[in-house]
């Protein structure tokens, strides 16, 4: 945005160097002011094969009878993750069961996202590929139904966080040791899914306490936020620094690490704005 011969940038949800379905983030030449996200960043992402991981997910609990519900954000996680069960199904590495994309929003997205496919790395065949992989589900009565099926099956389904949505889905599942569970996303502190990762045994949903008896895990390095070594090599693409950059978007000890990293590494000026401050630029 450019004002007067001045520019800021907002950095929104910087994407990952090598994302599977996205490109990667735009290169930047210069901006007067940066406002950059930092939700990862004092971390970094684990240098695991996410498809592999869900793999072996879904293998081990079609094996044992049980159904695999994926929470996932509507945008852009629910479609990566249609796209690796696509691929393991297509090179036989996993059984063809049933696979349920349960979030108005979800299918919404999907359908843009298969409308656009100059936005990102898969080809027309492969989006539609992907849609017909699933079995979309657009009311409540359809959802509430794929829930009495007898056999293993995949439900993708928002939230990410397990916060809202078709949750009942985690009512009928979660007490099933057969069943796993599968975060595939950053679990903000206090939702339903970071109490779930952190291994509590019962949760609320709709009023009542809900025994966890279905396997929880992460998939790990699925997430779309590049994590700080990602951030710095996105900035050294700049050809000159910035005045000053606005360090937003996490949890205080993340954006910390992340402005004495910047300030570190390349010796630009950093600044974490607190709630409802004001800056003149």
């Amino acid at each position: 945005m450019k004002h007067h011969n001045r520019s800021i940038l907002f950095s929104g949800d910087l994407g990952r160097l090598h994302d599977p379905v996205m490109y990667p983030p735009a290169i930047v030449q210069s901006t007067d002011y940066l406002v950059l996200e930092s939700t990862y960043g004092n971390r970094l992402h684990e240098a695991i094969n996410p498809i592999d991981q869900l793999s072996e997910v879904i293998n081990k609990t079609a094996k044992r009878g049980g159904s695999v519900i994926i929470p996932a954000f509507a945008v852009g996680r629910a479609q990566s993750i249609l796209y690796f069960i696509y691929q393991l199904k297509k090179a036989n590495k996993i059984p063809d069961i049933p696979v349920f994309l349960d979030s108005p929003m979800a299918i919404s997205a999907t359908k843009t996202f298969c409308h656009y496919t100059n936005e990102h790395k898969l080809s027309k065949q492969q989006c539609f590929d992907i849609c017909a992989g699933a079995t979309y589900i657009n009311t409540v009565e359809e959802s509430k139904a794929i829930d009495n099926y007898q056999y293993p099956i995949i439900i993708i389904s928002a939230s990410g966080m397990a916060t809202g949505g078709r949750v009942h889905h985690m009512k009928q599942f979660a007490q099933d040791y057969r069943n796993t569970i599968l975060f595939t996303g950053y679990q903000v502190g206090g939702t339903r899914g970071a109490r779930m990762v952190n291994g509590e045994s019962e949760v609320k949903i709709h009023g009542h306490m809900i025994p966890i008896r279905a396997e929880v895990i992460e998939l790990s390095n699925t997430s779309a936020h590049a994590d700080y070594q990602e951030i710095l090599a996105w900035l050294k693409k700049f050809t000159k620094p910035p005045v000053k950059i606005f360090i937003t978007h996490d949890e205080p000890e993340a954006a910390q690490s992340l402005k004495n990293t910047i300030e570190k590494e390349l010796a630009w000026k950093c600044n974490i704005p607190l709630y409802l401050q004001t800056e003149e630029l």
